[in-house]
């Protein structure tokens, strides 16, 4: 359902920036502000699963979408649509990382690799559908009803989690919620966020602007050095110790940092520069999500035998190269220029996705499962929320300088996509000499000091 809803939402962006009249930055916020809000409270959901148990925060965060889905469809202005869109986040944040957290616990170490495939791949469906059904329900009845359609599925999937799934958690004595972390990395990132986004209508170099990032900066260190000095850190520093653990987190924050804005401004460019409907452009996505699909699981496999440096290294040499194919693209491009884009985007997030959640979740003792996943997955939509915010910021301001010079409106995009793409493709080639320094081999034996009860090291 999360997946879903990420990808259902970039299709309808034009229909919903037409119905309320929104602008392009009010479009980013449509996405970005779900995305920080679920990077921000990640840590925290993880770590309320294994204090208060994981099925449990995974009802309540479940619970909160849907109604927050349900206000969403209602929403009748940007700024009502905006707030419902960061409460979603919440409920996503207390979601996203008990699910792994369950499977973690369930699962011994020599097939949870294929479990966490399955579990790739049964996201990726969501991927696959999302746009086609995204564009479908946007055509034919309305972009209110992509937020409605989650609705029946949460109320189906309390339904579920109550009967099928036992409960679990952290069983140490000392347990408590690190509010002054929660509040410090809130602040850093949200006015990460909003400077990034709102730099180009303010500009670069106003107060407000430049105060904003001053926050964040400041922020962000008050953030690090509580962690350094708390006794019970909800960003465990100490796991950062495993040069597989730190790595597979960096690789998850430059994936999404690289491909995430890549859906949104892609959207875009398919529907206000080419001209295709929200059902067209739907289908154009299709290759990419299900070679997901179908590469996730086959890799989660893979990883369990072979390990996960490499893999997780072709797959973001593939992802660099799919950005490189999609910044040819030209304002009167068919579909077979976006076809190689889309297959070699597919296959690399798949190589990369799959490998990088077995590895990091490996290197983590069992009972942090929670607050592991939680970590991996706030890099991975702190990646997101700002992927979207430097493409958009790069591509406005090129546009800017291009409409200066004389283009037209679709000559300035095309001139700011193009440059917004390639510091996307340097950015996955950065993941991939990470991965390829820093992921270890499942085949090195786990340290002597590590804790009883360790999950094996399978990178």
């Amino acid at each position: 359902m999360i997946m879903l809803d990420n990808t259902v939402v970039n299709v309808a962006l034009p229909a919903i920036q037409s119905d309320l009249g929104i602008s392009v930055s009010g479009l980013e916020w449509v996405v970005t502000g779900y995305a920080l809000s679920f990077a921000v409270l990640m840590l925290t959901g993880g770590k309320l699963a294994d204090m208060h148990g994981r099925r449990r925060i995974f009802l309540v965060g479940l619970a909160i979408f849907t109604v927050s889905s349900l206000f969403c469809g209602l929403a009748g202005s940007a700024e009502l649509l905006i707030a419902a869109r960061i409460v979603q986040g919440v409920g996503s944040a207390l979601m996203m990382p008990a699910t792994l957290s369950i499977i973690t616990a369930t699962f011994p170490p020599k097939e949870r690799g294929a479990a966490l495939g399955i579990w790739v791949g049964v996201s990726s469906v969501a991927l696959a559908i999302g746009p086609l059904i995204g564009g479908l329900i946007t055509v034919h009845i309305g972009w209110n009803w992509i937020f409605y359609v989650n609705v029946p599925v949460g109320l189906l999937g309390i339904v579920a989690a109550r009967l099928i799934i036992r409960e679990s958690r952290d069983t140490s004595r000392e347990q408590r919620l690190d509010l002054p972390g929660l509040l410090t990395s809130g602040v850093a990132l949200f006015a990460l966020g909003f400077a990034l986004i709102e730099a180009n209508s303010y500009g670069w170099t106003s107060a407000l602007i430049l105060g904003l990032f001053a926050v964040a900066l400041g922020a962000g260190i008050a953030f690090v050095l509580l962690e350094l000095h708390q006794r019970l850190p909800m960003f465990d520093i100490s796991l950062f110790r495993n040069s597989t653990f730190a790595g597979a987190n960096a690789v998850a924050l430059l994936v999404a940092l690289a491909m995430l804005g890549v859906f949104f401004f892609i959207s875009l460019y398919m529907q206000n520069v080419l001209g295709y409907s929200a059902v067209q452009a739907g289908l154009a996505f299709l290759p990419m999500t299900v070679l997901i699909i179908v590469v996730a699981p086959v890799a989660g496999k893979a990883s369990d035998r072979l390990g996960s440096r490499w893999m997780m290294v072709g797959g973001m040499m593939l992802v660099s190269a799919s950005l490189l194919v999609f910044a040819q693209l030209q304002s009167d491009s068919t579909y077979w220029a976006l076809l190689p884009g889309m297959l070699l985007g597919g296959a690399g997030m798949a190589l990369t996705m799959t490998p990088m959640t077995a590895a990091a979740l490996s290197a983590v003792p069992l009972d942090k499962a929670g607050v592991g996943s939680g970590m991996l997955n706030t890099f991975r939509q702190v990646g997101g929320a700002l992927g979207i915010a430097v493409m958009g910021a790069i591509l406005a301001s090129e546009s800017q300088s291009s409409l200066a010079a004389g283009a037209n409106e679709v000559e300035a995009f095309m001139a700011g996509l193009r440059e917004a793409l390639y510091v996307s493709a340097a950015i996955a080639l950065v993941g991939a000499v990470t991965a390829a320094l820093t992921i270890r081999s499942h085949a090195r034996p786990r340290p002597a000091g590590d804790a009883p009860g360790s999950i094996a090291e399978t990178a």
